[in-house]
């Protein structure tokens, strides 16, 4: 019986599903198979109770792809323009303080949260960082991943869609050359890349250091002229499986009700930070479609990925998302302490 199988057993039939997805979008020739196959595969099995659990640390280690790819992203032609964005990312803390005020009434009122789950709820920071931070603060930690994978879902389908239909954008962007197009030199500079940067960034502690340490030493190379190439394109494919694969696992176990009451009201209220990334683009402080990706509220892995399919400015959206990931993790956790403190101060002596 499926509930009986090993663990081992589970790990491989979430594989195969994620695999028959991909084959599934690549022969009826939808748009992204790589990363939309394995993410709807999961997620109708996840809603079916089929048992299945992630790949463990091989869907940490493909993020660290996305790292070297944001990192050798950073050239000496992006630094020189860093001052022409500094009026777009001065809209970063307008635009996260506008996503709280939105968002905290909305998941408090329409779904009934606690005022600790609805503030990390609201957060535009990454899915993992807020969830650990909420259960820190005594959130409901299970509808704060709820909300989180949906706010991913949500955007990896309907950000695509308006990059086609609203932007004219084309998703048919060559996401990086074959491995057997690269020199082995720059092969072995990525690896090196990835695996130091991930394992230093997790012994410093880091938040995200499967991407965030990779994109720092892929950053400092491709500065220092020792790295001119973004990761072959069998790799960044590697990494949009796992992406997919992860967000349709995460609706695992989900009841009815959750389905009703979290994820129905997640979605609502990612279709809202939707329209304030749209609304951004019309300042003219950036062009249309990077800014559409810089505002967009999705992890930056998934945002990074959209970029390289588009063939948008990576630099651009890449600086923006990790300022707005930057001020929500060092500033989140001071605002939930004063919102905890807050009805304790209201208390009589």
């Amino acid at each position: 019986m499926p509930a009986m199988l090993s663990l081992a057993g589970r790990k491989v039939l979430t594989l195969l599903l994620g695999l028959g997805g991909v084959a599934a979008f690549w022969l009826l020739g939808l748009p992204l198979p790589f990363l939309f196959g394995p993410m709807t595969a999961c997620l109708v099995a996840a809603l079916l109770r089929a048992p299945l659990t992630g790949p463990g640390r091989i869907s940490v280690a493909a993020r660290t792809v996305l790292g070297v790819a944001i990192g050798a992203s950073v050239t000496p032609e992006v630094i020189q323009r860093l001052p022409s964005m500094l009026a777009s990312v001065a809209l970063v803390p307008v635009y996260i303080v506008a996503i709280g005020l939105v968002g905290v009434p909305f998941f408090r009122r329409i779904c009934g949260f606690d005022p600790i789950t609805a503030f990390y709820a609201a957060m535009p920071g990454g899915a993992a960082d807020m969830t650990i931070f909420g259960q820190e603060a005594g959130a409901n930690v299970r509808q704060l991943s709820l909300v989180h994978v949906t706010r991913l879902m949500v955007i990896l389908v309907l950000v695509p869609f308006l990059l086609v239909h609203l932007y004219g954008v084309g998703l048919g962007n060559p996401v990086g050359p074959p491995a057997t197009d690269l020199p082995l030199s720059e092969l072995a500079t990525m690896l090196a890349a990835a695996i130091l940067g991930w394992k230093a960034a997790e012994r410093a502690g880091l938040f995200g250091a499967a991407i965030l340490g990779p994109l720092i030493v892929a950053a400092i190379l491709s500065l220092a002229g020792f790295l001119h190439m973004r990761p072959p394109r069998e790799a960044l494919w590697a990494a949009q499986f796992f992406i997919g694969l992860g967000i349709g696992i995460g609706y695992a176990g989900v009841t009815l009700r959750e389905f009703r009451d979290t994820v129905m009201g997640s979605a609502a209220f990612v279709l809202i930070l939707a329209a304030l990334a749209a609304i951004v683009t019309l300042t003219g402080i950036a062009p249309p479609v990077e800014g559409f990706l810089a505002f967009a509220p999705g992890g930056q892995a998934e945002m990074s990925m959209l970029a390289i399919i588009a063939g948008a400015d990576l630099g651009f959206v890449v600086i923006h998302h990790l300022t707005r990931i930057l001020l929500v993790i060092l500033g989140a956790p001071l605002v939930a302490r004063w919102l905890i403190r807050v009805p304790d101060e209201r208390k009589p002596s």
